[in-house]
């Protein structure tokens, strides 16, 4: 026997009731809650799944199934159902084939927790069912819960369709700044990504090769850009227009 866990025997049964430790029908061991029929904590049944059900909302079907009357009806009974337009189900009717391979012996595992599940139309639920069992371990009954994720799979699929990167144009690089004099702050920081070194280590080629990069992408254009554009490099402004002078008889040719 497990620590903490008691066996419920006729003789001390009678006690347990006396100092309200639990409410029992004829439980065979505490542990997992049993009863002998659904009705035996309706109300408590009742409650549970209306609260799972406004806690999650209208995309959240919450069923409660008896399953005492597998011959009449199958895979089990519906006594209580909210929001049962996610499945188009309700009251009076059956259960899924789940409920017949656990009921048929078929399947041993009990629970399933989490799974996906689809409905005839299409949408996409992900779903949980717990069973209800007596003393002798048989399911007498079953709570299960279908969330419409269809709306969070449509929406996960668009955010996907505008961020991935895959699909778009990373090497436009493009920046929002407030002057003029910002946007040659950047050009010049990007410089020195683009020839891979710090300035004060570019060699004369390296600086032909940033002021073209400069000049491709419209620095020049910017009034006194060349005053801080030699400042960057280290040189002359008479050097700049020589190296300029280089770049557009090469660009000619």
């Amino acid at each position: 026997m497990k620590e903490n866990e008691i066996i419920i025997t006729k003789k001390n049964v009678d006690k347990l009731k006396k100092i309200n430790y639990y409410k029992f029908i004829e439980y065979s061991e505490i542990g997992d809650l049993k009863m002998e029929h659904i009705n035996d904590e309706i109300k408590f049944l009742t409650s549970t799944v209306k609260g799972i059900a406004r806690q999650f909302g209208d995309n959240c079907e919450v069923v409660l199934l008896d399953l005492t009357q597998h011959e009449k009806y199958g895979s089990g009974l519906i006594v209580l159902i909210e929001n049962g337009h996610v499945t188009g189900r309700k009251v009076g009717d059956t259960g899924t084939n789940l409920g017949l391979e656990v009921l048929r012996g078929t399947d041993q595992e009990g629970d399933k927790h989490n799974y996906l599940t689809k409905t005839k139309d299409g949408r996409m639920l992900r779903s949980t069912t717990m069973y209800i069992r007596n003393s002798e371990n048989y399911p007498v009954g079953c709570i299960c819960i279908n969330f419409d994720i269809t709306s969070l799979m449509m929406a996960e699929t668009a955010i996907k369709e505008f961020t991935d990167l895959n699909k778009i144009n990373t090497d436009v690089k493009e920046v929002f700044v407030n002057n003029v004099n910002d946007v040659l702050a950047v050009l010049l920081q990007e410089v020195q990504s683009f020839i891979g070194k710090p300035v004060a280590h570019m060699s004369k080629n390296d600086k032909l090769k940033g002021i073209k990069y400069l000049d491709e992408k419209g620095a020049f254009l910017i009034q006194k850009s060349g005053d801080k554009i030699c400042e960057y490099f280290g040189i002359s402004k008479y050097t700049l227009y020589n190296y300029l002078d280089i770049i557009r008889k090469e660009q000619d040719m």
